[in-house]
């Protein structure tokens, strides 16, 4: 018999627990849960640790939206190091053999700066967005993030940052992009090599300092139709660096637009998606998506008549998108 008296069992049904108290026959047991008895078929009840052990491994990863998770109290501390990092600390568990196996990853943005940071934050497994978050980070604290499900590292987990200043800084880039791709086979590496120095939890640096913003040195020469200028000396300069993702709508662009005209508005926004154009260039991007609106379609048809010249686009789109509708346009590279 797969039971026996004095077996601690589960009620399948509603998850109640109980105990075995005598064998009916085959298949049937007499059980008591809460104080009452009651006769049961076998296949209606079964041992707790069983269900521990099967519900870790079917669980599917939530899919979780939040917008202003409130942070956890972090510690103010003295400076160790530079950089922003994310830190994985791993949260032992144990199996059905009583030996500890990680069940899940607890996620923390540390910032170890002198600055802070709104940020925002998306985690994607298998390109499926399941995790988004938006909130700032003080000078030298910790932020927690969340938790993620260890067997979901197979998943091929991707961390996606967007930082800015709290206090905007004119010698400073508005927004600086941080992702993160992780393979398991990478991350298992990160474990072991946790383990065998008895360390805690391990991180990844997302970047040591805030990039400061690097003009563009070149003489624009917008009559003639030639190539800029660029001066010589500057080249050696670290880019300015890339984006993923603009907004062109012009609130976001300019804080005094509501006097300019509606030419003005376009040559801004027309300005700045060359100049964000070309640093996807520069850093080899491998697409960028550029929100321009709906409106008249002034400004998408401007952008597309400027895209089919260019011979680094093998594509663009302006197709549904769940964040932006039909107001953005998908542009993919090839070098």
């Amino acid at each position: 018999m797969k039971y026996q008296p004095g077996d601690k069992i589960i009620v399948l049904l509603t998850n109640e627990e109980g105990k075995v108290i005598e064998l009916i026959d085959k298949e049937m047991v007499l059980i008591e849960v809460n104080g009452v008895q009651f006769p049961a078929y076998q296949d209606q009840i079964d041992f707790p640790y069983f269900k521990m052990f099967s519900e870790k491994k079917v669980t599917p990863p939530p899919k979780l939206y939040a917008d202003n998770i409130k942070q956890e109290k972090g510690t103010g501390r003295q400076k160790v190091g530079d950089g922003v990092w994310l830190a994985f600390l791993p949260v032992f568990d144990k199996d059905v053999f009583d030996d500890n196996l990680i069940s899940k990853l607890k996620l923390y943005l540390i910032n170890q700066t002198d600055l802070a940071y709104q940020f925002k934050y998306n985690l994607f497994y298998s390109g499926n967005n399941a995790f988004q978050l938006t909130n700032r980070i003080e000078p030298l604290t910790e932020f927690y993030l969340h938790d993620i499900i260890f067997e979901d590292i197979n998943n091929s987990p991707r961390f996606d940052f967007d930082f800015s200043l709290i206090n905007p800084d004119k010698k400073k880039v508005s927004h600086y992009e941080a992702s993160l791709k992780l393979k398991a086979k990478q991350l298992f590496k990160k474990v072991e090599d946790m383990q065998v120095n008895n360390e805690a939890s391990f991180k990844y640096t997302l970047f040591e300092q805030y990039p400061d913003l690097i003009k563009n040195d070149f003489y624009d020469i917008p009559v003639s139709g030639k190539a800029p200028v660029y001066d010589a000396s500057k080249i050696k300069k670290p880019l300015e660096p890339a984006r993923s993702v603009i907004d062109l709508h012009i609130e976001k662009l300019s804080d005094n637009w509501k006097h300019l005209s509606n030419f003005e508005i376009l040559t801004i926004q027309l300005k700045t998606f060359e100049k964000f154009y070309d640093l996807s260039i520069a850093h080899y991007q491998p697409s960028l998506v550029v929100i321009h609106g709906v409106g008249t379609g002034k400004l998408r048809d401007e952008i597309h008549d400027i895209l089919r010249t260019k011979k680094e686009v093998s594509s663009f789109v302006n197709q549904y998108h769940h964040n932006y509708g039909y107001g953005a346009t998908e542009i993919f590279f090839s070098y």
